[in-house]
């Protein structure tokens, strides 16, 4: 039975081998799609799955009601209160900083070794690296040990031994305390070398506001999260606000509200890639993602509903065998089984040929997404299967019941032709697949017109030929460095201006602390720059002035503001220049707004410009200390040779032996749209792959549709027909099934494409053209696809139809 089954269905392959090839070619597609994807998706979810204590450490955030925002930070004081009144929790682990690099001097040799970090000093019980040299215990005791991973150890020695070992770097001794093996496995966490910052976390012990810390926790097994949640907000958030409320005699709670945090957030150590509201180590962007998936599952989808259109519409064809097979007794049961096993054969076939593919595809995704991806995985073995399963039993199943459903007598008279119910079927299919066209047609274009719009906007500044050098070698009063180097690189061929700012436009890097007028009080980035530094990078001053070095008062108590602090304050431009306001840095004294400029963005156009305040790094001590770069407009002229003359002049006469860590500001500030385009480009090549996959089965469709109409044609045409009816004729089904189709998929469209332009602060209105256009490029394209067809059934031989009548 099973041999014969086979033969009947590798005849049924070659009779219709061009619905054969479309539904082999729409479904390897279709999972290679989705076998991508799921690789994408599984690597993301494997990061920290390594480590045998996931289960226990979770990543801490902070929410502010008033400002609708999660914070990633948290401050020392914070951290170790939880751990004293909180039962569920243990212990916790600071991050101070990463990405740290230095010039690191040993014995033998010199090496700049980057990837570092600054954490504290029980580091290794959360994270238990493979230990190969040395030991765990008291590894960042002190301020002069170091520990490092097996590549920064051969870096140094040559060797991974070397535990005990003593090496230099910023005027300090250390010794080595630890040699540990990174896991091979994904990890956001695999620092080179740890160091305990002593000196900073001990001034930062209680300071309660001061939130430039990282922080693990590490929890009880049978800890209950919402309860720990609510004891952050009661025995921590109320209680740093009963230590810092106002005099103004405002009770915890309404402090709480007014400058938060208030509420936490616990995130799983295994989920902080993609399910964390932030994270300390880097974006999360669990959405787009789900949107990747989905659209992928979407052309599995049209490629099973281009089977169950074939198969339907091949019917007729195969009306009477099956009409044979029952008079002789087959049953319904095997009737089905025999059409899914043909079903299966094709999913088989195609699953083959984009495990092929996808092996294929491979290098050039991992290149697209910077990863290392390979096929070894079994979860996506298993995963792929199991969809090849469901789109046989969905693609399958439909079809193979309907069949089986036929009349053995009717069929047998040949009366089966005149039955609606296949075409009800076939045309309610066509219709779904034509939606999710329409959609991807309307969603290809939204995002291609989202992501021009945020390319071509106006930034507020200008970026052009300005390249920002940051330091890398540490000095204890960077200040006077940067002051030297003001003067010294003026003097090199094709500088033409030189300045400091703290908030760069797309560096990432900010500080910010809350600031306070009577009764209100806002957040608000810190903006410490040389005095010309707004002018330097072309901000528009909007009023008052701007800040002049010949004034002492504009070093000491002045500042700027953007227009973004104005609106929060919701103060007007007169009241703003008549106020003055106490930041948090420093509620000493009274700062006094000279001057407000006009926005301009510093991260990017997914994000509302936040309220910022400019003044002159002198301005506080502390700032001084934080100096970290020098920024230089060049000749647009000799942009190349101004390039190598100041990279000649850094590394032998600033920071010998480091590497020359520059960028020019406009190319950063455009990485920030590598996510966004990508996003086109992914969404581009699955919106042809729909189409494509569409557009064959409509082909498909509409041959075997249209050869069983060629009866009626060559009726039409013998009394008198024209080519241009019979074409219009045969195609007019075909446009009112995209039309109606379209119809369906705007709403459905604008509401999804709606979504999802909500995540940008800075977004084009829900533009009418690409509804237009999908109605027309679907209505065009059905109709070049099927006259096609149409107008060969024009050329029938009139004879071999009409013989018989």
């Amino acid at each position: 039975m099973l041999n014969n089954w086979l033969k009947i269905a590798f005849i049924n392959y070659k009779k219709n081998w061009l619905s054969t090839l479309i539904n082999l070619f729409g479904l390897t597609i279709g999972l290679t799609g989705f076998m991508l994807i799921l690789m994408h998706w599984n690597d993301e979810e494997s990061f920290e799955k390594w480590n045998p204590k996931k289960d226990q450490i979770y990543a801490f955030q902070t929410y502010n009601k008033k400002e609708n925002s999660y914070g990633n930070n948290v401050s020392i004081p914070i951290a170790k209160r939880a751990k004293e009144v909180i039962p569920g929790i243990t212990d916790y682990v600071l991050f101070k900083s990463s990405e740290l690099g230095f010039k690191i001097t040993t014995k033998s040799k010199t090496f700049y070794q980057e990837g570092g970090m600054n954490v504290s000093d029980n580091f290794f019980e959360f994270f238990p690296f493979k230990l190969v040299d040395g030991s765990y215990k008291n590894a960042l005791k002190g301020g002069g040990d170091i520990a490092l991973s097996t590549t920064a150890a051969k870096n140094l020695f040559g060797k991974t031994n070397v535990a005990g070992e003593s090496l230099k770097f910023n005027n300090k001794n250390f010794v080595v305390t630890a040699v540990y093996e990174l896991p091979k496995e994904n990890s956001q966490i695999k620092p080179e070398f740890l160091l305990k910052p002593v000196e900073p976390m001990k001034n930062d012990e209680n300071q309660w506001g001061n939130f430039g810390y990282g922080c693990f926790f590490m929890l009880k097994k049978d800890a209950d999260l919402e309860q720990i949640r609510q004891k952050f907000i009661k025995d921590i958030f109320l209680y740093r606000a009963s230590l810092d409320k106002d005099s103004s005699g405002m009770t915890p709670q309404q402090y709480l509200d007014l400058y938060g945090p208030t509420d936490s957030l616990l995130t799983p150590l295994d989920e902080i890639k993609l399910h964390a509201k932030v994270s300390w180590f880097g974006p999360v962007d669990f959405k787009t993602l789900m949107i990747l998936f989905t659209l992928s599952v979407l052309i599995v989808i049209l490629s099973a509903i281009n089977f169950i259109n074939l198969k339907t519409a091949q019917a007729s064809q195969r009306a009477k065998e099956i009409g044979v097979r029952k008079a002789i007794g087959s049953t319904k049961t095997n009737l089905v089984l025999q059409f899914l096993m043909e079903t299966f054969l094709i999913c088989m076939a195609s699953y083959l040929l984009a495990l092929a593919l996808t092996e294929l595809l491979l290098p050039s995704f991992n290149k697209f997404y910077d990863k290392e991806m390979v096929m070894n995985d079994w979860h996506i073995y298993f995963y792929s299967f199991s969809m090849v399963l469901m789109v046989t039993l969905i693609s399958g199943l439909i079809p193979a019941t309907y069949l089986s459903n036929f009349k053995a007598i009717e069929t047998l008279k040949g009366n089966f032709a005149r039955s609606k119910h296949g075409v009800w079927l076939r045309n309610g299919i066509l219709t779904l697949q034509l939606i999710i066209s329409s959609f991807f047609i309307i969603g290809g274009l939204i995002v291609n017109q989202q992501v021009k719009y945020m390319m071509n906007k106006d930034l507020g500044y200008s970026g052009k030929q300005i390249m920002m050098i940051n330091f890398s070698e540490e000095n204890p009063k960077p200040w006077l460095k940067y002051e030297w180097l003001k003067n010294e690189m003026r003097k090199i061929q094709g500088v033409t201006d030189i300045s400091y700012g703290e908030a760069v436009p797309g560096n990432g890097r900010s500080s910010d602390s809350n600031m306070d007028y009577m009764d209100k009080s806002i957040q608000a980035q810190h903006g410490s720059m040389d005095y010309n530094y707004l002018k330097f990078i072309n901000v528009k001053l909007k009023k008052g002035r701007w800040l002049d070095s010949k004034l002492a008062s504009d070093t000491m108590s002045n500042v700027l503001v953007n227009e973004a602090f104005v609106r929060k304050f919701g103060w007007t431009d007169e009241e703003a220049l008549n106020n003055s306001f106490h930041p948090g840095f420093d509620y000493q004294k009274d700062y006094h707004i000279v001057g407000i400029v006009k926005d301009f963005n510093i991260r990017n156009l997914k994000t509302t410009i936040e309220p910022i305040v400019f003044f002159h790094y002198r301005e506080t001590d502390w700032k001084r200390f934080d100096v970290y770069n020098i920024q230089l407009k060049i000749d647009q002229n000799d942009i190349d040779g101004t390039v190598k003359r100041l990279k000649t002049y850094w590394q032998n006469n600033v920071e010998q032996g480091y590497p020359f860590d520059y960028y020019f500001l406009d190319q950063k500030f455009a990485k920030t749209f590598e996510k966004y385009q990508k996003q086109q480009t992914l969404f581009t090549i699955l919106n042809a792959m729909v189409l494509m996959v569409a557009l064959l089965g409509l082909f498909a469709l509409s041959s075997l549709m249209i050869e069983q109409k060629l009866k009626d044609v060559a009726i039409r045409k013998t009394l008198g027909a024209s080519d241009r009816l019979l074409i219009l004729g045969l195609t007019k089904q075909f446009l009112w099934i995209t039309l109606i189709a379209v119809i369906i998929s705007i709403p459905i469209s604008y509401y999804l494409m709606n979504e999802w332009l909500k995540d940008f602060a800075y977004r084009i209105d829900m533009p009418v053209l690409p509804f237009v256009l999908s109605l027309v490029v679907l209505l065009l394209l059905t109709f070049a696809v099927v006259s096609i067809k149409a107008y060969k059934a024009t050329k029938v031989n009139l004879v071999k139809y009409l013989k018989y009548e």
